[in-house]
């Protein structure tokens, strides 16, 4: 039988602004059980992590404002506790994984002294006693060599690893209640997997709640038992996981529910042409080593990637963290050095020089993973836009002005915000900017590395049928790199599926997905599929 742990009743947050408090949440109630999941989901502002982190007052202190409501947990309402007595329950009673761990993990620290730390002020246990149980749960959560890795730096570690490391810190002082922030966004789905089946795990080993805060419904399915459904700050909708995707009652709800990945690519041209030939490229990492820095081995990323790049085509590279997808997407733009052949439009560019490349550049353009890092933070949109032209082009202001207008139109944002700087925008928003960036300078090819993995389902499928209409009103090439299936179904006429480096399986993606032939390809199917 299930006990309740903590329950929030009537929480409503807000942030002050010179004289004003904004209220950001609502009136929000919900209850977490002892071995248990409740899912928190919503879309990007919707209030879901600062109602999280207002459980364990983890909010701005100078700006963030506990407008009513009450954290009832062991009989006290943690809104009036102590900062002192807060700091006990932080990761001793309740632990908390966070969205993205290479900002939460200290990077100037190994991961073994980040979690002896932890132990020690929990529960205060000697140095050696503590490394020891360190090295355990590194073993628990899936670590390989544990006892190597305990002394590496957080940049050492796969995304994956470090998400890992986050759940080890987490959960290492045996905690009641777990909060997930976003714990798998941006994971390839077989990682994914892997941490989402390791929380289960623990969680029955442990018997603790859990709070588990995604925008995407697919995992919710997996993971949760009950729903909590949130928009503009207020809880709109709550519920058993089935009865909520089965009967929902909420337009909202409704509309995440049927925002995943759909449709078909664009019609294919009728009289294509190559424009892209890749041949037995190779790209492999020197290591050295001894007195002299020999090469004694190399880190082969990609070997044999080959492939033809239709006009008006769109290929995807799928594949785990660490497969070789983006290395490849870099090595054809001639972003890190290969060896082999790489063609545009049967022009061997593979060789040439920096001066000799940008000619092509302004037609092979790119479009990656998080706009919010590309995007740069001192430049205004129009700046960032319209940077391209510069480059490539001797226009005079009023052209360029034109020009970033005509591509802001053209990936439906507003012109007038072109002054406004990327902060001011949302992940969506930010990310329409990078592709009418690659957009403005008429590109024939672009690689979009990882473009709406970091979006909600619903912004999703807004940039994607933004892409398929570009393509086919210009005829664009794509090379699609991602590790969501769905996504890649969903616009691409080719598949590449790629394993440490090299060629697994390939084919029109509609006969892979419905018929894989590798064992590799049937597991990243099934696994999207789940």
């Amino acid at each position: 039988m299930s006990t309740s742990l903590i329950k929030v009743n009537g929480l409503s947050v807000g942030f002050k602004r010179g004289d004003r408090t904004i209220p950001v949440t609502h009136d929000v109630s919900f209850e977490i059980k002892s071995g248990q999941t409740l899912a928190l989901v919503g879309e990007s502002g919707s209030g879901k992590s600062v109602t999280a982190n207002a459980i364990l007052r983890l909010l701005p202190q100078n700006s963030a404002r506990y407008l009513s409501g009450e954290i009832a947990y062991g009989g006290e309402n943690l809104l009036e506790s102590t900062e002192r007595r807060l700091r006990g329950i932080r990761g001793g009673h309740i632990g908390m994984i966070f969205q993205e761990p290479m900002v939460s993990l200290n990077p100037l620290h190994r991961i073994g002294k980040q979690l002896v730390e932890t132990v020690g002020i929990h529960r205060g246990v000697r140095a050696t006693k503590a490394r020891d149980l360190a090295i355990e749960w590194l073993n628990k959560v899936g670590i390989r060599s544990p006892e190597l890795k305990i002394d590496a730096y957080p940049h050492e570690l796969s995304g994956g690893e470090r998400q890992r490391v986050m759940i080890a810190m987490a959960l290492i002082n045996e905690p009641e209640i777990l909060i997930a922030d976003e714990p798998t966004t941006a994971l390839d789905v077989s990682v994914q997997a892997q941490i989402l089946d390791l929380l289960k795990s623990l969680q029955a080993e442990l018997g603790m709640g859990m709070l588990f805060i995604t925008h995407d419904l697919s995992i919710v399915r997996r993971i949760a038992d009950e729903v909590a459904v949130m928009q503009n700050g207020e809880l709109i909708e709550s519920g058993l996981c089935d009865d909520v995707f089965t009967r929902p009652k909420h337009p909202y709800t409704k509309l995440l529910i049927d925002s995943d990945p759909k449709g078909e690519p664009v019609p294919a041209l009728n009289e294509p042409y190559t424009l892209l030939s890749v041949k037995q490229l190779r790209v492999w990492f020197p290591i050295t080593g001894g007195l002299f820095r020999r090469v004694v081995s190399h880190i082969k990323a990609v070997t044999n990637m080959e492939f033809n790049l239709l006009r008006g085509q769109s290929i995807g590279l799928v594949g785990e963290s660490g497969s070789g997808k983006s290395t490849t997407g870099m090595a054809v733009l001639r972003l890190v050095s290969s060896e082999g052949s790489i063609q545009y439009l049967g022009e061997e560019i593979q060789g040439l020089d920096r001066k000799e490349m940008l000619p092509y550049r302004s037609k092979m353009q790119v479009v990656f993973q998080d706009p919010f890092s590309a995007l740069n933070p001192r430049m205004s949109v129009a700046q960032v836009i319209g940077e391209g032209l510069m480059v490539h082009h001797d226009f005079d202001q009023e052209t360029v002005d034109r020009l970033i207008v005509e591509a802001m139109e053209e990936v439906g944002l507003d012109p007038d915000s072109r002054f406004r700087y990327p902060n001011e925008f949302s992940g969506g928003q930010r990310q329409r900017i990078a592709i009418a960036r690659a957009l403005i300078l008429k590109p024939e090819f672009i690689l979009l590395d990882e473009p709406t993995s970091s979006l909600d389902r619903t912004v999703q499928a807004q940039v994607l049928e933004l892409l398929k209409e570009l393509q086919e009103k210009y005829h664009l090439t794509y090379l699609f790199i991602s590790h969501d299936l769905n996504v890649v179904k969903s616009l691409c006429h080719y598949t590449i599926v790629m394993k440490q480096g090299e060629i697994v399986e390939q084919g029109e993606t509609a006969k892979l997905f419905s018929h894989p032939t590798h064992e590799y390809t049937r597991t990243l199917v099934n696994l999207s599929s789940s």
